[in-house]
This record gives C-alpha cells, structure tokens and sequence, in this order.
C-alpha cells in the first residue's frame, strides 16, 4: 500500500484542532444529509414517499452515522415550487433545510420546545456515556444517540421540527438565504423565530446535563467508598456490589446492637 503510505504524507494534518475540525465538518455534513434529505422526499413527493416516521427514523440513524463517521438540489425541487422558493405556502420549500413552526406555535412556545427537547437529547447523553452509570459498550454510543434522536423527534417533533442543534438548523438556514430563499428564512416572523432554535438548544443542553447531574451523577459513591469495600469496578456492577456492602454492614451493625440490649 505505497501509494496510501505516498498521499498520508501529503495530506495528514498533524494539528489537533484541525483535524477535530475536519470530522466534525464531515459528521455534521453525513448527518444534515440523510436528515434534510429524508425531509426533502416527503416534502417534494407529497408525502408518497416516506411519512414522518420515516423522517424521524432517518435523522436518527442520519446521527448514528455522522457520530460513526467522525469517531444537492435536483430538478424535483423546481418541479414542486415552480421556481419560486417560500418558507411559507402550499408549495414551500425552505423547511426541507431549517426548522419553522406550526401556525398556531409562539415563538415563546417554540423556545420552550427547544429548551425542553435539547435537554432530553444531552441529558440522555450524559447517562448514556457516564462511566459510573449502565456504560454500555462505546461501539454502541452512536447508535444509542441516534435512537434518542428518533425517540425525541417522534414525540415532540410536530411543533416546530425538533432542531435541538444549533449545527442542524443554523446552517442550512444561511445555505437557503443565499441559494434562492432571499431574507425570508431570518425575517421570517419579523426575525422573530430564526434565533430559537440556535439559543434554545444551548439552554436546554446546560439544563439537561445539570439535572442529569442534580439528580442522579452527583448522587454516585466517591472513590473512597469504593476502595473501602475493596471494589475495583466503578460501573453498574460495581454500583451492585457496593450496595449490597452497605446493605450487609448495616444488616451487622443491627445485629449488634439488638445483641448489645
């Protein structure tokens, strides 16, 4: 494998911060792909081709993949609007890239949407990637992530899509200003709606991984209960085993006293 060996030395990078740059680019790219294009086909087959259960199926799993990777317009869209690109109407298009809302959702209800969902999404992380929690294998993270992201997306995603990722919806709300939507997708609503879901997921995500932390992360024994009971595994097993100590020394220490009256 000369010639693989030739083109690493061209092109590696060798600065950590750019190559952490680079994956994230391509792990955000796998993943607004398979998710806008899954959108894309329901909403330019008028729904014959794949309902939102299959929307939500493929952002999910879009997720999985973009995680697994880093550890373009058709004639159909001409054919649907005509030419003329709208966020809103009967034949609008600029939803298949960003997030608008329902009719009847605020922009103060939208923000709630997204603070809550955002905190469901990285709350969930945190218990799915705490070493001292379940710990499931790492190879399985992403796609426990993405199953998050279609559980989520099914039961909340009907108000205004469940963007819950500034990365999700801020990009391709630019891409579709300068690629034929013109302002509308930042005046829409008299600018009133393009910063939710780029400030609501900031928020809920320091609300979910804090009451992840409130309620169970710092509640976990310390190191030094471990070493007293002379358990190594701090994980669920070892969570187990330290419990049942505790249980059997307070089992003792009632004999005793019921011994000592």
């Amino acid at each position: 494998m000369a010639w693989r060996t030739s083109l690493k030395s061209y092109l590696q990078i060798n600065n950590v911060y750019f190559r952490v740059a680079l994956a994230e680019f391509i792990g955000t790219f796998i993943l607004i792909s398979f998710g806008d294009g899954s959108v894309a086909q329901h909403v330019l087959s008028r729904g014959t081709y794949g309902g939102l259960l299959a929307v939500n199926w493929c952002w999910g799993l879009g997720v999985m993949m973009g995680v697994y990777f880093s550890l373009g317009v058709s004639d159909a869209l001409n054919n649907y609007d005509g030419g003329v690109r709208t966020v809103v109407g009967p034949t609008a298009t600029a939803g298949i890239w960003s997030t608008y809302p329902q009719p009847f959702v605020t922009s103060t209800n939208g923000f709630v949407d997204q603070v809550f969902g955002t905190a469901l999404l990285v709350g969930g992380i945190v218990a799915i990637t705490d070493p001292k929690n379940a710990s499931p294998h790492k190879g399985m993270t992403p796609l426990l992530v993405g199953l998050l992201v279609l559980l989520i997306g099914a039961s909340f995603g009907f108000n205004c899509g469940y963007a819950i990722n500034p990365a999700r919806d801020l990009g391709p709300r630019i891409f579709t200003a300068v690629a034929g939507w013109g302002i509308e997708p930042f005046s829409f609503r008299e600018y009133n709606w393009f910063w939710v879901p780029v400030v609501g997921p900031h928020l809920g995500a320091v609300l979910g991984a804090f009451i992840y932390q409130v309620f169970v992360g710092l509640h976990w024994p310390t190191e030094e209960e471990y070493e007293v009971a002379g358990i190594t595994n701090e994980g669920l097993e070892g969570n187990q085993q330290l419990q049942e100590s505790l249980e059997m020394s307070h089992s003792n220490n009632s004999i005793h006293s019921e011994t000592r009256h």
